[in-house]
């Protein structure tokens, strides 16, 4: 085979940096994004953010006091600070204007910060939060003042540290009694007997070895119960509560023979028991989402504007690039003016791509604005991306973990796109609005009867909306309803 040099010329797409860049920006969310903002400023000197997130925060001083030092903006400029060169031009992101500080913003308890306070006033002290209590506190708590043996102290500890967060033990007595030395003579009896104590601990419940356990420890403790109700609850958990838990009240009212009533009032005591008594004792932390955009009622329909709350404003180093223009820079600073300058740019596209995207989805879905999501159409991402001349990904990157604030609520901008299903009329339905059709019809339905599938189907089919049993089924498990049997009342 004889070899030859050919020379061809081809195109192909290469991702550069500034691209990569772009498209990484696009995808995160909000609080994704300042963790990422943070990095790059601390590894370009070059970037600098003008909003501070902690400007209106309340500092604290060393003896507790609130400090009435004001904010780095606030701060008398230095002396020759007249003469430093002023930015670059064009290169200044902004997410919108500052908001302008009015006489009434310091009204209220905030209105006095600034002011001196002496050791007398009440508020001269900030109100801080106390720590929170866990379960295995709270419980030995109790022990000390319950239990004064040492070696009784040292079993409670020893099964306190085998209940889980919600308060159940977690592992047999049997297994506990065998990993304990043989050399300390612990008999089983006394470890039933400790947990007997145990379980007489504040929360009601706690220590139990299952559910059924954990209601009839509750149960036995509830004050103003009638002693036949009581007896009758206890028969419940202890023996049929898969029978309670599936609504099987006929099988119920068999075994214990007894009428509606008597199995109502046994059912209002079990409901009032709690299932997980140790999780009021965790120390979950809310998330709380922000929205990217707003919408609000307009004079001509609806407004869609970006939130600038969490917008960063960012700009080139002034001093920095005064250096670089009169020569005095590096290889490695031009480099990192250039990344300054692409990151400002990728931050005011993102924004402006974020704020096209949901002004062509209130556009399509403005029904839902008016009346609810039962006037959703049915919208899909290629509809979005033929309107902006953008690609399908693109738009599926911007509506992801992006959220968008309503007069109905926030929403994720994801939940504005919804498969189609055909309507007697030829037209076409939101599969949004028929799930927000099946939880109407599931709130006003009558407990002792509920809506079962195949009525639900039914009943949107005279609406005109031609749908499966299975369709409203797999709708409906989306949406946490349970089904017939589970919502079944006496």
């Amino acid at each position: 085979m004889k070899q030859s040099l050919q020379l061809r010329t081809s195109q192909h797409l290469a991702l550069t940096p500034q691209l990569q860049q772009s498209i990484r920006l696009l995808q995160l969310s909000t609080l994704e994004l300042h963790q990422e903002l943070e990095q790059l400023l601390s590894d370009n000197p070059l970037l600098e953010r003008l909003d501070d997130p902690l400007d209106h925060s309340v500092r604290l001083l060393g003896d507790g006091a609130i400090s009435s030092t004001s904010t780095p903006t606030e701060a008398t400029p230095e002396p020759g600070a007249q003469d430093a060169p002023a930015p670059i031009e064009g290169e200044n992101f902004e997410g919108g204007e500052a908001d302008s500080p009015s006489s009434n913003d310091n009204d209220g308890e905030w209105g006095d910060l600034g002011r001196a306070k002496t050791p007398d006033d009440e508020d001269s002290r900030p109100q801080l939060e106390a720590s929170s209590t866990t379960l295995r506190e709270h419980l030995m708590e109790q022990m000390r003042v319950t239990v004064l043996e040492a070696r009784d102290r040292a079993l409670v500890e020893l099964i306190v540290d085998a209940i889980d967060d919600n308060g159940y033990l977690t592992e047999s007595l049997e297994e506990i009694h065998e990993r304990m030395p043989p050399e300390l003579e612990i008999e089983i009896e006394e470890l039933r007997t400790v947990l007997a104590l145990l379980q007489s601990f504040d929360p009601s419940g706690v220590g139990a070895r299952n559910a059924s356990e954990c209601l009839a420890l509750q149960i036995r403790r509830m004050p103003g119960v009638p002693m036949v109700t009581r007896r009758m609850a206890l028969t419940i958990v202890e023996n049929h509560l898969t029978w309670f838990a599936q609504r099987e009240f006929n099988k119920l009212k068999k075994a214990l023979d007894c009428d509606d009533e008597d199995l109502r009032e046994a059912q209002t005591v079990i409901r009032q028991c709690n299932p997980h008594p140790g999780a009021e004792f965790a120390s979950d932390v809310s998330d709380y989402v922000v929205p990217d955009v707003i919408v609000r009622k307009a004079k001509n329909g609806w407004s869609v504007m970006l939130n600038n709350d969490v917008m960063p404003r960012l700009r080139v180093n002034s001093m920095y690039a005064a250096l670089l223009k009169q020569g005095k820079g590096e290889g490695q600073m031009g480099a990192q003016l250039q990344e300054a300058k692409w990151l400002i740019k990728n931050m005011r596209q993102r924004f402006d791509t974020i704020l096209r995207v949901a002004e062509a989805i209130v556009e399509r879905q403005r029904n839902f604005f008016s009346h609810g999501a039962v006037a959703m159409r049915p919208l899909v991402l290629r509809e979005i991306a033929d309107t902006l001349g953008l690609h399908e990904s693109t738009i599926s990157r911007v509506t992801t973990q992006k959220y968008m604030m309503t007069p109905h609520g926030m929403f994720e901008l994801k939940y504005f796109f919804g498969s189609h299903v055909a309507t007697e009329a030829g037209g076409e339905a939101s599969s949004t609005a028929i799930r927000a059709l099946i939880v109407q019809l599931t709130s006003a339905e009558d407990p002792k009867s509920p809506l079962s599938d195949s009525k639900i189907a039914d009943m949107l089919g005279e609406q005109g909306m031609v749908i499966a049993r299975r369709t409203v089924a797999k709708y409906r498990e989306a949406l946490k309803i349970p089904p017939v049997a589970l919502r079944k009342c006496l």
